[in-house]
């Protein structure tokens, strides 16, 4: 709406009435009647270990940059995951290449840093109070209190463009090379010109692991300075053109401004080289035009935000809505430059992506569970290419990744995630990749040798025991060191149980794929070993729990226990329900619906379910699984949906996991969710909003919009009394993908009474 204000705007001078009437032609046409970006609120997750940040990115964009508040000018060395957090009073410089929602620090890096008055290279020196906020999506600014400067900055897809207001006098720009969020060393940096700077900065030792990447970057600015160089430490080097290695390390420019002056800076960014950095700007910039490319940012989310129109609900469900979706659409992100260059998948090989993006920042064993399913459905081009990603990384590094970062592996976390993915994704009737190759990868993961598997450690004694010991030692063999070497010496299986579970849920995924592939061998293989987990289930107690080598439990066995040898980011109560791809058959090794459905909801009663840990995120779909209890979905779905988000800073309950429980919420708020990957059947429950349409991709599915209606929705009205689908009555408490996707409308009628 706000890109045909505009444009009437400019020619109501001299024809109103043609204005008049070309604006209400688009609003009938194209369906806008609002800006999406007004119910996003940036600052929502920059709490609470949400871990997001209110910078200025693009969607799916290599390139982002935030206000960096994270330094603590009493403890310097102090961690941090996110470059902002609420509450933090001064402001160090503003990041570039940020993560958004994770649980470990990396990139974060080529720091922008503004002042006014002495030159100083002083982190604390350089921290400024601030006010005056402004965050939207692809725009953000603020005023630095200390140095009376604003600060506004947007992006494009692979660069940043960055405007400072500065008072009169002396004023500086620097780039920092060693603040930042990566707890990596070791950076070069070059100036090139009077105005022109370039460098590269080691980044990785996520979660403390020994991934390594390097990330290149070319930056200029738009006034000459009265002079300009680069430092090291506190020495600063006038006029030095050679490149500048090191670790504290950093570029600047001083200048005389005149009073509200505004010097611009802009970066463009590449993982492959200096030069394809300067050919990402170059081509992504072509003019310095601050609000044209900020506008561009803005109508590109405005595009993207709008696949889904939400009526109903109050101004707040509005604005959690549309924030989670913005949090959903920042990663994976775009990795190739714009002529197609990319680092392969562990390899020091340049690749080139063709006519399709490469992406990375695969934080899988999070994502697989809601994220993809969700980008299947609503951005199922971007599906396609991520899995295709996925599929390269097998052709250029020999495995399928669990969490793959800038063409890394950090073998962060458990299982093997990219399993499920691959099968929801073709599952789901996105069949434009290469579907030989991917099932070719996904066997080779599941079935490699088991004494020297990188991607699942514990695969030689899941085979072996039918489950994995609590005993067995960490696997350690001799491998060549050309391969992932941090992985394959230190081989250890992080959670007993949690890996069992992991691996029996991936290979029910494959087994669902050969099946539609027609490998009825394979199917039944998969199937098999998909039913393990319940050699670790202890019927006499009800929970899944770890054993010993000779089969005896280990006891003593406490349910609430996070210990990390048997549980991953969790205790058996936050597993035991943890079995999606086999729900009826874990229903009649409890005892019966009616043993579920108690100990089901022990869980909600006592505190034991997390809505931030993936393991459980599904629990409260699982009351569907008992005909008659499915009312208990619909009351624990709404009240976390109001309790545990919320329109503030710490409007996400804990870590954003790169858009999971973003990507919970939206499912929750619009009425149904993919408990199970390659499952296609979606469970329901009651929507917060009145009307809710999906624009479905033609490219992909038979349908144009699938509706949701239910008109008496209201924050009392949360049980379904009944439902009809395209005119029929709807009497599960499912949805088939395939009805979704064909198109038409869901009636939900709501009452506040319980069934």
């Amino acid at each position: 709406m706000t890109t045909t204000l505009n444009a009437i705007q400019t020619h109501k001078s001299s024809c109103k009435l043609l204005a008049l009437a070309c604006f209400v032609f688009l609003l009938t046409v194209q369906g806008y009647t609002r800006d999406y970006t007004d119910y996003v609120n940036l600052f929502i997750g920059s709490l609470n270990e949400g871990n997001t940040n209110p910078g200025a990115t693009m969607p799916w964009g290599m390139a982002s940059i935030s206000p960096f508040n994270a330094y603590d000018t009493l403890n310097p060395d102090a961690w941090c995951r996110s470059p902002y957090l609420t509450g933090r009073p001064y402001i160090s410089g503003f990041t570039q290449l940020n993560i958004s929602g994770t649980g470990c620090p990396d990139l974060g890096t080529f720091t922008q840093v503004a002042t006014h008055g002495p030159l100083s290279f002083s982190a604390f020196h350089n921290a400024s109070v601030y006010s005056n906020e402004v965050a939207r999506p692809g725009y953000y600014s603020v005023k630095l209190d200390k140095f009376n400067i604003k600060a506004e900055m947007t992006a494009t897809e692979r660069s940043t463009l960055t405007r400072y207001t500065f008072p009169a006098g002396s004023s500086n720009i620097m780039v920092n090379l060693g603040l930042g969020l990566t707890t990596r060393d070791g950076a070069v940096i070059q100036r090139l010109s009077d105005t022109e700077i370039a460098g590269s900065k080691t980044t990785g030792n996520f979660c403390g692991l020994t991934n390594t990447q390097i990330v290149y970057f070319y930056a200029r600015v738009s006034k000459k300075p009265l002079e300009s160089g680069v430092w090291d430490g506190d020495r600063k080097y006038h006029w030095f053109k050679r490149p500048m290695p090191g670790k504290n390390i950093g570029a600047y420019f001083t200048f005389e401004t005149e009073e509200g002056e505004q010097v611009y800076v802009q970066t463009g960014f590449s993982f492959v080289s200096v030069e394809n950095a300067k050919l990402n700007l170059e081509t992504e910039q072509k003019t310095l035009d601050f609000e044209a490319i900020a506008k561009s940012a803005e109508n590109a989310w405005n595009r993207e935000l709008s696949k889904i129109k939400v009526e109903g609900g109050s101004e707040d469900d509005k604005i959690k809505f549309y924030t989670a979706l913005y949090h959903i659409l920042i990663h994976p992100n775009v990795f190739n430059d714009v002529n197609g260059d990319y680092v392969g998948y562990e390899s020091d090989k340049i690749y080139n992506a063709g006519n399709r993006n490469r992406y990375t920042i695969f934080s899988l064993w999070d994502t697989y569970r809601t994220v993809h399913p969700f980008l299947s459905l609503v951005y199922p081009k971007k599906q396609s290419d991520m899995t295709s990603s996925l599929v390269d990384m097998y052709r250029e590094g020999g495995w399928l990744p669990r969490w793959e970062l800038a063409g890394m592996e950090t073998g962060v976390m458990v299982g093997d995630p990219s399993l499920p993915v691959i099968a929801d994704t073709y599952l789901r009737g996105i069949r434009d990749f290469d579907i030989n190759t991917a099932y070719e990868a996904m066997v080779h993961n599941a079935t490699a040798n088991p004494a020297t598997n990188i991607l699942r450690p514990g695969l030689e004694y899941w085979l072996k025991y039918d489950f994995i010991p609590d005993d067995a030692p960490p696997v350690m063999h001799n491998f060549p060191k050309d391969m992932y070497e941090n992985m394959l010496r230190h081989r250890v299986v992080w959670g007993s149980v949690s890996t069992a579970l992991e691996y029996s849920i991936a290979d029910w995924s494959l087994a669902q794929l050969a099946s539609a592939l027609g490998k009825n061998d394979d199917y039944d293989t998969f199937t098999k070993r998909s039913m393990l987990y319940r050699n670790n289930f202890d019927a006499q107690i009800g929970f899944v729990r770890p054993k010993l080598s000779d089969g005896s439990w280990v006891s003593p066995f406490d349910p609430t226990s996070h210990n990390l040898a048997c549980f991953t980011e969790g205790s058996a109560w936050t597993y035991t329900f943890m079995v999606p791809h086999d729900m009826r058959g874990l229903i009649k090794l409890m005892g019966g619906p009616k043993r579920f459905v108690n100990k089901l909801q022990q869980c909600f009663d006592e505190g034991h379910f997390d809505v931030t840990n993936e393991p459980d995120i599904a629990y409260p779909y699982l009351f569907n699984y008992v005909k008659g209890e499915e009312w208990r979905t619909q009351k624990t779905v709404r009240e976390i949906v109001e309790r545990d988000f919320k329109n503030a800073p710490e409007g996400i309950p804990g870590n954003e996991d790169v858009g999971t429980l973003s990507t919970w919420l939206v499912y929750s708020m619009m009425g149904f969710y993919p408990d199970c990957p390659a499952n296609m059947e979606y469970q329901l429950t009651s929507p917060v909003f009145s009307k809710v349409t999906i624009e479905l991709d033609s490219d992909y599915y038979e349908g144009r919009q699938f509706v949701i209606e239910a008109p008496e929705a209201t924050p009392d009205n949360i049980y379904i009394s009944s439902m009809r689908l395209n005119g029929k009555a709807h009497k599960k408490h499912t949805i088939h993908h395939n009805e979704l996707v064909k198109g038409g409308k869901l009636i939900y009628n709501l009452t506040h009474t319980k069934p």
